[in-house]
């Protein structure tokens, strides 16, 4: 009788592996990434360098060093000084990314802000200074520009054709900060304001100044400091450029954790001192407030803010959820550790508990409900920061509001096409959701350094994943069938 072995696997396993890599490779290939690289601010010692005098007698070179010399130390002093002005945490130079418009926008301007959280004392901005959030040398030198950032209008329809601009965040305070700390051997430079002004003023004669319609937007602790810099931004342009602002989850509340303390207002008050950011605040909230790291909280300034502004927020927004509403140290026994990273485990109580967050944030904007300046989207999502990510801004699946995605209700505020606010109802009703949870709840990052929320790529299960785990298991069963005994 003939010995019975079965196929070999390898050809089925290579067919197997070639289909999925191009069911992967497929819809990646079709939304092709816009790259775009770092402008790192010019270095202003080099301006006026390296000219070679070849026809000068030995006379005429003498003459001008004596006549000259006191005007070039005098350049040179004011180059050093300029560029001591305006560095990141560790003192590397400060950069951001372009992408230039065209068409009908190209005298349009969209500056968006990045995130990533704030340190508040020496040790944490020490750390920090060695990160990608607070020097250029270890960043990322190329930037993917997606959601409100993409060039493609079927993914962005009122903004692909701007000029478009991502300022990366390097100093720690959400660009409020303006002083110099000596660290033992090294310095901390606290410079974000004048981080601020000196990409204004690299991007002026780049077109800037000509703009007739600008958007400043920003994530998290960059959408935070829309708010610091809006209505200067507008000051900068003059009165020919219609400026308005977004704060894309950077609406932090002044808001007591579920023990009763306040965990965000005394680290803002560290974080204000620390980096000197109360001279740069909003003039017209500090002489309303009784402390000035009040001012810090955007429910506190947006009163002030003359330009028309649009927040958008989730209200169960996760980084305020994980830090501030129930930070780790009111959970020690990790209670809420699988309602943190998973919202449909919450317990009945847990999700009464998290009402109280949505209600904090209704509360805060209710003054604002009925300002015709101030557009809103808050949904009821567990999510932080929806703009940059594609699926979030403007997809076939993206979260809505009566219908309108983010990019749509966006786009009507700013163009004035149709109401420009939509409020959500309280969790669990809004089935257009992405909840975006980090992987990592309980990790070492606070909100020092942004915490995981910052500093993690949020785990999302989209249709597209769940498609070709589908296909991948569809693939093993047909090609088990073709596993089948023959005589030798």
């Amino acid at each position: 009788m003939a010995r019975r072995r079965p196929w070999p696997l390898w050809p089925v396993v290579l067919i197997a592996v070639a289909v999925i890599v191009a069911a992967v490779a497929a819809p990646v290939a079709a939304e092709e990434k816009l790259v775009v690289p770092m402008t790192l601010l010019p270095d202003a010692a080099s301006t006026g360098a390296g000219k070679y005098y070849s026809s000068a007698s030995f006379y005429d070179f003498r003459y001008f060093v004596m006549a000259h010399s006191s005007a070039i130390l005098r350049a040179n002093c004011a180059a050093a000084r300029r560029r001591r002005r305006r560095l990141c945490l560790d003192g590397s130079t400060p950069a951001y990314h372009l992408h230039r418009g065209g068409g009908a926008g190209a005298g349009r301007w969209l500056l968006q802000f990045e995130g990533g959280g704030w340190c508040n004392d020496v040790q944490s901005c020490a750390e920090r200074a060695s990160t990608r959030r607070g020097s250029t040398r270890v960043m990322n030198k190329l930037e993917v520009f997606s959601g409100i950032l993409s060039n493609d209008p079927a993914m962005n329809p009122d903004f692909y054709n701007w000029n478009r601009v991502k300022l990366r965040y390097c100093d720690g305070g959400s660009f409020a900060g303006d002083s110099v700390i000596r660290n033992g051997s090294s310095v901390l430079y606290f410079r974000g304001q004048r981080i601020w002004d000196a990409i204004i003023s690299d991007l002026l004669p780049k077109g800037l100044a000509k703009a007739e319609k600008v958007l400043l937007s920003g994530c998290s602790a960059g959408g935070l400091a829309t708010f610091f810099h809006c209505d200067d931004l507008k000051s900068h342009l003059g009165g020919s450029a219609t400026v308005k602002c977004m704060s894309d989850a950077g609406f932090f509340l002044d808001v007591d954790d579920i023990s009763g303390n306040n965990t965000v207002g005394p680290f803002f008050r560290s974080l204000v001192a620390l980096q000197g950011a109360e001279k740069k605040l909003n003039k017209d909230c500090l002489s309303s407030t009784d402390y000035p790291y009040q001012c810090f909280f955007p429910q506190y300034i947006l009163p002030y803010i003359r330009a028309p502004y649009f927040i958008l927020n989730s209200a169960y927004d996760v980084y305020q959820f994980h830090h501030n509403f129930v930070p780790p140290s009111c959970d020690p026994g990790d209670q809420w550790s699988r309602c943190k990273s998973d919202p449909g485990a919450c317990s009945t109580s847990q999700i009464v508990t998290l009402q109280g967050l949505r209600s904090a944030m209704l509360t805060a904007l209710k003054p604002f409900q009925d300002d015709q300046r101030v557009g809103m989207f808050i949904n009821s999502c567990f999510a932080h920061c929806q703009s940059e990510l594609q699926d979030t801004w403007y997809a076939s699946n993206s979260p809505r509001l009566h219908n309108k995605t983010i990019a749509e209700l966006v786009g009507d505020w700013y163009f004035e096409r149709g109401p420009g606010k939509e409020i959500d109802c309280a969790y669990p009703c809004d089935s257009t959701c992405h909840n975006l949870v980090p992987s990592n709840q309980n990790g070492s990052q606070g909100i020092d350094d942004g915490g995981p929320c910052m500093n993690t790529a949020p785990k999302l299960y989209t249709n597209r994943s769940i498609l070709q785990m589908i296909l991948y298991l569809s693939i093993l069963h047909t090609a088990k069938q073709f596993i089948i005994p023959y005589d030798i």
